[in-house]
């Protein structure tokens, strides 16, 4: 009879101390329990080291860089881990009590490097949404989601969702560890290890039995689909295919045309909307809104490609230094 997985859940957070609160009472109800718990905080106050100190068992450490690090926080987290799976979850992802059982399953099958679980958003339609079409790498270059869709199995994909994810910890040693090339408001952060697995050809798959209540707390900075999350999502889109996949992937080059393509439309969309409304006011608002759209992608990709190249040569010399 096999023996059971050991695992380490980790969560990195960053001024949410009422989420770090309610994501604990939830593993704390799970069926099967966890072997550790660490909280890794980028938080500038206590807040969160009070709450941590509320549940006995629970380890708390420091990310001293800060808001925007959160894959710094992961890596943190998984410092020393020796148990068999390395399981993240979000500050405010609160798992259903069978949440970790259901998701350390399809470790049954050794080939499995990592399993993604579920998260609902409460939106309409979402257990339907996108469920052919979880967690892809296009060949565009572009990532599908959909990790609230609820198919009636476990099914293959090429990334998973950082809110509820898991990884065992003998894939994260050999890939090096988890790596930060991803700042401002951590997009794309959670899929580097992913596409490092599939570059690989590591199975990484998605089971809807694993479920998590993804409630989404308060941003740090901004809000979600403003501005700077469309340019760092623009910019750490380029970082992740060049370093996870190289310069040479086809789907860096087609994805560098799919951006071209998009901020033409984006124009357009403005140019029609300018002569489609009423009113100066609003067709002036209408122009803007598209060339501002297509300027914050294509500053954002620019801003990508150069980070990109940085880090692919500390990733050179790096590997020559070994």
């Amino acid at each position: 009879m096999r023996a059971p997985l050991s695992t380490v859940v980790v969560i990195a957070t960053y001024q949410r101390a009422e989420y770090v609160e309610e994501c604990l009472a939830h593993l704390e109800r799970q069926t099967v329990a966890p072997h550790r718990v660490v909280v890794v905080d980028a938080s500038p106050n206590d807040l969160t080291h009070e709450v941590v100190a509320r549940h006995p068992g629970v380890e708390y450490r420091r990310n001293p860089l800060g808001v925007g690090h959160t894959a710094t926080s992961r890596a943190i987290g998984v410092e020393g881990a020796e148990e068999d799976v390395i399981v993240f979850v979000d500050d405010d992802a609160y798992a259903d009590a069978d949440w970790l059982e259901r998701l350390l399953e399809p470790y049954g099958d050794p080939d499995v490097a990592a399993v993604g679980g579920r998260a609902r958003n409460g939106q309409p339609d979402e257990e339907h949404d996108g469920i052919g079409q979880i967690g892809l790498l296009l060949p565009d270059g572009r990532l599908t989601g959909y990790f609230a869709a609820a198919p009636d199995r476990v099914v293959e994909v090429d990334h998973m969702l950082g809110a509820n994810m898991s990884v065992r910890s003998s894939v994260v040693r050999e890939l090096g560890g988890i790596r930060d090339f991803y700042p401002g408001t951590c997009l794309r952060e959670e899929t580097d290890i992913a596409l490092r697995m599939r570059r690989r050809d590591l199975r990484i798959v998605y089971t809807p039995f694993a479920v998590v209540e993804h409630v989404g707390g308060r941003y740090a900075r901004g809000r979600r689909f403003d501005s700077r999350y469309r340019y760092f999502g623009a910019r750490n889109h380029i970082v992740l295919l060049a370093t996870t996949l190289g310069w040479r992937d086809p789907h860096v080059r087609t994805y560098g045309r799919t951006v071209l393509r998009r901020s033409r439309h984006e124009v357009l969309d403005g140019l029609r909307a300018f002569r489609r409304r009423k009113g100066v006011r609003a067709r002036l608002k209408g122009l803007a809104g598209g060339v501002q759209r297509s300027s914050v992608d294509l500053t954002g990709t620019v801003a990508g490609a150069l980070a990109a190249f940085r880090a692919t040569s500390t990733l050179r010399r790096r590997g020559s230094e070994r």
